[in-house]
């Protein structure tokens, strides 16, 4: 049944109560979280060792992902309800700058490169942004994907090229961000969404919602090199920061599909809702912890946010993620 829904499925208000959080308690995670609450347009940050929400701002329309800069300094937050990417103070949620992508820009996907600029998706205006210096003159720079439901994306290491998920067009599409050669791009599966470039670059990750599957491909031919089944209907992907282990949250089913990355095969399965569960809580964003530890898994519709023993599959506690957290970001 949850195949059978419209593409905007994950970007959707959603009514019901919401179950309490599991109880908190002390962590020997560090760090801090950030939680997009895409429902009640805000922006929150829980405190890792203490498991509290420590500050909670007013953000913009209908928010979705999130990045944090390399400095640790700031977190941009993609205004999927509007036409900018504004950027907040990590220490304390000060919004410091608002920059506008366009009439209709609907951004959504977001990466805060290491060669510090943004880069961002403009699914209502079916391209991608280049944000040059954001923190300072930013510059922003349009490339066209063409496609419909330009909707996540990944920046290779050099900055040179790009790839985003198109869910309308099922596809994905390599942007040449240099020298502005056309897009290219190949069908890949039903409803593709998530998306992953291994940290060597040599090895592109998929997740395609409406197959239940994972695919790998190559980066410059977008060639299929493997298709992989998945639990149902794997919103997003992501690896572990050691590269060892992809994993996809499975909306449908409430879990988690481990797959080893030299193999291309699935390991094992992690429960974070029972299948009863899932369509209450509507798992979508997973993160890693830095340390490749554990893993966060935002249950939007229960605004929280699971933290899951990645050794042992065991979740570990629910943290706050009000206003129907869907897009998460990490410090240490």
């Amino acid at each position: 049944m949850m195949l059978a829904l419209p593409v905007a499925v994950a970007c959707a208000p959603v009514g019901g109560e919401a179950e309490a959080p599991t109880p908190l308690a002390s962590s020997e995670a560090s760090g801090a979280l950030f939680v997009a609450g895409k429902f009640g347009d805000t922006l929150s940050k829980v405190d890792l060792a203490s498991g509290e929400q420590v500050v909670s701002v007013e953000s913009c329309a209908n928010p979705h992902e999130l990045a944090t800069s390399p400095d640790e300094q700031y977190v941009a937050l993609a205004c999927y309800g509007g036409q900018t990417v504004d950027i907040f103070r990590t220490s304390d949620l000060s919004r410091v700058s608002s920059i506008d992508l366009g009439e209709n820009a609907r951004p959504h996907g977001i990466v805060w490169h290491a060669n510090g600029d943004l880069y961002a998706t403009a699914e209502g205006r079916q391209a991608i942004f280049w944000i040059r210096d954001p923190m300072g003159a930013a510059q922003t720079f349009e490339y066209g994907s063409g496609k419909q439901g330009t909707h996540m994306l990944a920046v290779a290491p050099s900055g040179n090229h790009a790839w985003t998920t198109d869910l309308g067009s099922r596809t994905v599409t390599r942007i040449d961000l240099k020298t502005r050669r056309a897009p290219f791009s190949v069908e890949v599966g039903e409803e593709p969404e998530g998306i992953w470039l291994s940290g060597d670059g040599e090895t592109l990750w998929v997740s395609a919602r409406g197959s239940n599957a994972a695919f790998m491909l190559d980066p410059e031919s977008l060639e299929v090199r493997k298709r992989i089944e998945t639990g149902a209907f794997p919103l997003r992907i992501t690896l572990r920061p050691q590269g060892d282990f992809a994993v996809t949250s499975d909306l449908a089913d409430g879990g988690l599909t481990v797959i080893d990355t030299a193999s291309g095969e699935v390991v094992r399965q992690i429960a974070v809702s029972s299948p009863a569960e899932a369509e209450a809580r509507t798992q979508v964003t997973i993160l890693f912890s830095p340390d490749g530890e554990r893993i966060y898994v935002a249950e939007t519709r229960n605004d929280t946010i699971a933290e899951v023993d990645f050794a042992t599959g065991e979740v570990l506690r629910r943290l706050p993620g009000d206003g129907g957290g869907d897009g998460i970001a990490i410090i240490e």
